[in-house]
């Protein structure tokens, strides 16, 4: 796969499923988009690593449709529609795109962050482009579920200052059964890989490349750098121990690790045995615990009752 055809919308094979669907003629493969770019939400977000939302918040904008079937996504609405028979997003070009990031910007956002944007990745680069020609300045955050081929992510080179992958799962079994992804880890450790290749050390915003504050929300806001995500989710603490095995011995202190406690059941999962309960704060506590105990030092946890739905957006247009 050469790199110049990865772009291409009238065979896509953009990311990992490698669909070849016809994008720029209206059809739709497992994402659900074709070649115009859906949205559902532009607007301040304060509920990311306090380093990304700063004072007032993240510019987060939420693109409709998803290259992962993640059955528990917390964000189904937006993320299992589809562009052709249930459209709820606004349709839009890179020109007006690039509109509603300088508008966040304006708003005081601390970063633009680009959420679930794998499948738009050939429009987000002109996007990118004119904004960043029309005065675009504070960062752009790079928010994926990972499922990636890495010559995708070759051409955000330059582009994304800050990466924000999920490092979802270690075995292929729990891929294909919570997310429909086969060879998930492959894909995410290798585009994860390239990340870090072109951002290779976090830094902030006071020129420093650690965070020392004893209060978090005292943290500089990052402008370079990879934060992997990791959301535990119930009963699957052995694949969470091999995750954080592998990014601490892979990448060290290179990358900061966030530890999410947020799993939240959402109604598509709430009979499931296995996915139909919240995580504990025993499960949590241990592995926050682990990741202390082999080194890990640049990492995120969450505090409190975060499995909430109240944490979930209106995906109602707003900001578009």
């Amino acid at each position: 796969m050469s790199i110049s055809n990865i772009l291409d919308m009238n065979d896509c094979t953009l990311c990992p499923r490698n669909c070849h669907a016809d994008r720029a003629h209206g059809h739709v493969g497992f994402c659900g988009e074709t070649d115009k770019i859906r949205a559902a939400r532009a607007a301040l977000l304060k509920w990311e690593e306090p380093c990304l939302t700063g004072p007032r918040g993240s510019g987060a904008f939420f693109f409709c449709g998803c290259n992962i079937g993640c059955v528990f996504c917390q964000n189904y609405d937006i993320a299992h529609d589809n562009a052709v028979s249930s459209p709820h997003g606004l349709e839009m070009s890179a020109g007006r795109m690039a509109e509603i990031l300088l508008s966040l910007q304006e708003q005081g956002a601390s970063d633009i962050n680009l959420i679930t944007p794998t499948h738009f990745l050939p429009q987000i680069i002109p996007a990118l482009n004119k904004a960043r020609n029309e005065g675009l300045h504070i960062p752009v955050v790079y928010n994926t579920g990972s499922y990636e081929k890495k010559e995708a992510i070759q051409r955000l080179d330059g582009l994304i200052d800050i990466y924000l992958p999920d490092m979802k799962y270690y075995s292929d079994d729990l891929a294909v059964k919570f997310s429909h992804a086969p060879e998930y880890f492959k894909y995410a450790s290798e585009a994860i890989a390239e990340m870090v290749r072109q951002c290779p050390e976090p830094v902030f915003a006071d020129g420093s490349h650690s965070l020392d504050e004893e209060n978090d929300s005292d943290d500089p806001i990052m402008t370079r750098g990879v934060i992997v995500r990791h959301m535990a989710l119930p009963g699957q603490a052995e694949d969470s121990r091999k995750i954080l095995d592998y990014l601490h011995s892979t990448f060290g202190n290179r990358i900061f690790i966030s530890i999410m406690s947020q799993y939240t059941p959402m109604p598509q999962v709430k009979n499931d045995p296995i996915l139909g309960r919240r995580l504990s704060s025993e499960e949590y506590d241990s592995l926050t615990d682990y990741a202390v105990d082999i080194g890990i030092e640049n990492g995120f946890i969450q505090d409190g009752d975060v499995a909430s739905e109240s944490f979930i957006p209106e995906f109602d247009g707003t900001g578009l």
